[in-house]
């Protein structure tokens, strides 16, 4: 079970005295006219509170020695509630959200306004993610200004401002095993789905038909929402890295690529499959299947606590950029290949990302511009790709029966104390296992 009071005392422990931290839910946005899009709260928000309401600010306050921790939260309300679903409430704020009743306190965010001078006076550090300044700026600016106003009565007035992402981020980059589970499941979870659009195959006409049946094997084992838009892209389309239309009738013969995860209790699954329409890779798909294959299966066996993150994707682009050249695809010498990082027209993107609430989760790659090493606890995808458009084949005079195909690999991968665990485990990866498992 996830102890949100210990993740608050954590940053409470990073903070100097006379420091406030200021973390909002989020807002709902319209999507057209008088419709929402579905909330989802922002993820530091609910890393620190597991409460998803919106319009709730999380303040954290250290003055004199003392913490305290204040939510605001929308006030109960019959009418709002019988249209638009339940409240928390402020009655109830402290006790849900596992909080001690003794330092904390809730308030309506119809009083913030109202609270905050008080709450921030004789604050010197305002600690809040650069990423919100809009949402905070004219806030700051009007208590600054008010405490600027009192200085004859000994008002210190806040001086400096933070970026609370340098302290909450790392934090987070480092997955406890509550955390860790959480992922197990959403990358399970997402598992299942990809076995369901490959058996979706025998009866899909369009790429959409297969993200139904994929998005609803999500949302049967228990994922209320997808982490990302689901990608379901046939021939050529899976040379578009980011295509989320998934509108295009299937061919026969066309590679499926699909990549989607689904979100569990907050956390993202990351999984690419990349499969044959009609069961049976062709001679050419096979061959740029097991490159892709062989590039994913050695950066895994290289995981481990020290290894410094780039010698992945290091990896990844020896060999494909080796597999390419074998094949005819790339011409030259193997050195000056990839020196020239002549595998990019191939193969564009990184070989992986961290993984956590967020699907392209926080924390830094480098630090004092270093590659990080990895520690146990860190959970990150890996996903080599090759994708070779029609377009580029004909500009580079690469044979036609690599066209239009585009294949990515991905597994979601955590750190332990001696190696990897793949906690995307129980997909059919070989092309053997694939062609089996769709007949």
């Amino acid at each position: 079970m996830i102890n949100h009071a210990q993740r608050i005392q954590q940053i409470f422990a990073s903070l100097a005295d006379n420091s406030l931290v200021l973390i909002s839910s989020g807002e709902e946005q319209i999507r057209n006219r008088d419709v929402e899009f579905p909330f989802r709260a922002d993820s530091d928000f609910f890393y620190l509170t597991g409460f998803a309401e919106p319009d709730s600010v999380l303040v954290l306050v250290k003055k004199e020695g003392k913490q305290q921790t204040i939510i605001f939260v929308r006030p109960k309300d019959k009418t709002q509630e019988t249209w638009q679903g339940r409240r928390l409430g402020v009655e109830l704020a402290i006790e849900k959200l596992g909080l001690t009743s003794g330092s904390s306190q809730a308030f309506s965010i119809d009083d913030f306004a109202e609270e905050m001078p008080a709450i921030i006076l004789d604050i010197e550090n305002i600690y809040f993610s650069f990423t919100q300044l809009e949402r905070w700026s004219a806030s700051i600016d009007e208590w600054i200004i008010t405490q600027k106003s009192k200085a004859r009565q000994g008002i210190v007035s806040s001086n400096k401002l933070y970026d609370i992402d340098s302290l909450l981020h790392e934090a987070r980059l480092i997955k406890l095993p509550a955390e860790i589970e959480i992922i197990r499941q959403a990358a399970q979870i997402s598992v299942k789905g990809h076995i369901k659009a490959m058996q979706a195959c025998k009866n899909a006409v369009y790429e959409y038909q297969i993200q139904a049946e994929l998005e609803a094997e999500f949302k049967e084992l228990g994922s209320p929402r997808v982490a990302f838009n689901s990608i379901v892209a046939s021939s050529g389309n899976a040379c578009i890295l980011h295509y989320t239309e998934n509108t295009d009738k299937l061919t026969e013969n066309a590679l499926i690529l699909v990549d989607a995860g689904a979100e569990y209790q907050g956390y993202a699954g990351d999984v690419t499959s990349t499969f044959p329409n009609n069961g049976k890779f062709s001679p050419a798909q096979k061959q740029l299947y097991d490159l892709v294959l062989k590039a994913e299966q050695a950066v895994i066996a290289l995981v481990k606590p020290n290894l410094q993150y780039d010698e992945m994707h290091n990896c990844a682009e020896q060999i494909i950029t080796k597999g390419l050249l074998e094949l005819g695809i790339l011409k030259g010498k193997l050195e000056e290949l990839i020196k020239e990082k002549a595998y990019k027209k191939f193969f564009m993107h990184g070989t992986g990302h961290w993984l956590g609430m967020d699907v392209h989760d926080v924390g830094n790659y480098k630090i004092n511009k270093q590659w990080r090493k990895l520690k146990p606890g860190m959970v990150f995808t890996v996903e080599p790709g090759i994708y070779i458009s029609a377009e580029v084949g004909k500009e580079k005079g690469i044979d036609k029966k690599y066209w239009d195909i585009g294949i990515r690999i991905e597994d979601d991968i955590l750190v332990t104390e001696t190696g990897a665990e793949i906690l995307s485990t129980g997909l059919p990866r070989s092309t053997q296992e694939i062609e089996l498992a769709m007949e």
